[in-house]
């Protein structure tokens, strides 16, 4: 038994008995420890106190940043979309160029057999970076492309009978009317609204296609019928590409549609017996370009740049083709444009030039109102940040 004089230990609320004070001998009593943690978690932790004006600082500065990025994203955007519009521009100059290689080479072959030798080779070109792509592409992008494929033989065989029975004038102004018929079906099909801007482009267009066409002759209701049916076939090849590169890639689907194309005018070709086998060197070059840089570059250009265009503006883009033909027959071919032709060419290019300055107004002033530069305004030097134990 312990001395009575010696005071019995008593555990704390916490259960843990402390040392025996006085005389008492300390290695009767043990003392309860708490459990080992940690060194670091037994550290007292600080706790960091921003003053109210800081915070309100940085809370600024943080709205500023995210405003600083949204304004960088939408100027890349911008910027992304004026390289592809710009790249529809130089694939209607490429159109336009190919008018006078065309005809020297259709007076050595057929149309048919020129059209079936263009798009085949530029479909073996395609081949060569996206014959893998191709074996891989999907059932239903199969389909998007026998449909693309279609529309433009259709569109280029409206063209061709529908030369033989209305003027040249009349096949092309009808033919460049696609620029009005694609937003209709866009607003018929897609839902897309127009706004007052772009119509104003689409009308000013027209008009200057049919001063540069010299239209006035006789209607001839056949082939003004058949050439309008390639209008529409166009348009709607601008509408159906506007939908397919969203699901599927570019480069298999162009080749595609491009060995559809070039399939079916060879089929045509022999069951109309004009498959000829050009024998000038000359023709041939013309088919080469026509197929490497007017069909497979092209086309691969304009259904990428459609991808960051609406199907409205590329075809306003794609309308200036005529213009670039009348200047470069001017240019190539010694061919006269008269006033009126040189005036209607013009005010394409200032419809051009109006429906590009309308996507692109009012960028700077609202980078301004946005915070580019409201983000560099001068901050109050930020304080200390002061720490206080808990």
């Amino acid at each position: 038994m312990a001395p009575a004089n010696v005071r019995a230990p008593q555990p704390d609320r916490l259960g843990r008995g402390p040392a025996p004070r006085g005389s008492g001998r300390r290695d009767t009593v043990r003392r309860l420890s708490p459990p080992r943690c940690p060194r670091r978690a037994m550290r007292p932790t600080a706790r960091v106190t921003t003053p109210a004006p800081y915070a309100a600082t940085r809370s600024r500065k943080t709205k500023g940043s995210n405003r600083v990025s949204t304004v960088a994203g939408h100027q890349t955007e911008a910027w992304n979309r004026r390289a592809a519009e710009l790249g529809l521009v130089g694939v209607a100059a490429c159109f336009g160029l190919t008018f006078t290689m065309i005809q020297g080479a259709i007076r050595d072959i057929p149309p048919w057999s020129f059209i079936a030798f263009r798009f085949l080779l530029a479909a073996a070109v395609l081949l060569v970076p996206y014959g893998r792509a191709v074996r891989r592409l999907p059932a239903a992008g199969w389909r998007a492309g026998l449909v693309l494929g279609i529309l433009l033989i259709g569109g280029y065989a409206f063209q061709t009978i529908g030369l033989a029975h209305t003027t040249a004038s009349n096949s092309g102004f009808i033919t460049g009317l696609y620029v009005v018929f694609t937003p209709i079906l866009a607003w018929l099909l897609l839902r897309q609204a127009i706004s007052g801007r772009v119509w104003g482009c689409i009308v000013l267009a027209a008009f200057g296609l049919l001063l540069l066409s010299g239209f006035g002759g006789a209607w001839r209701p056949f082939g003004d019928a058949l050439t309008l049916g390639c209008s529409l076939a166009f348009a709607a090849h601008i509408i159906v590409t506007d939908r397919a590169i969203r699901r599927f890639p570019v480069g298999p689907l162009v080749a595609v549609q491009l060995g559809v194309c070039g399939t079916a005018a060879l089929a045509v070709a022999v069951a109309t017996g004009d498959l000829v086998v050009p024998a000038d060197t000359g023709t041939w070059w013309a088919i080469a370009f026509t197929a490497v840089v007017a069909s497979a570059v092209a086309y691969f250009v304009q259904s990428y740049a459609q991808q960051r265009t609406s199907p409205v503006r590329a075809s306003l883009l794609l309308a200036t083709e005529p213009a670039f033909a009348g200047l470069f027959g001017f240019w190539l071919a010694d061919d006269r444009l008269t006033a009126l032709g040189w005036a209607g060419a013009g005010i394409m290019l200032l419809a051009v030039l109006l429906a590009e300055a309308g996507s692109t107004a009012g960028l700077l002033p609202r980078a301004l109102r946005t915070g580019r530069f409201a983000a560099s305004r001068r901050r109050p030097p930020e304080p200390t940040p002061q720490t206080r134990r808990s």
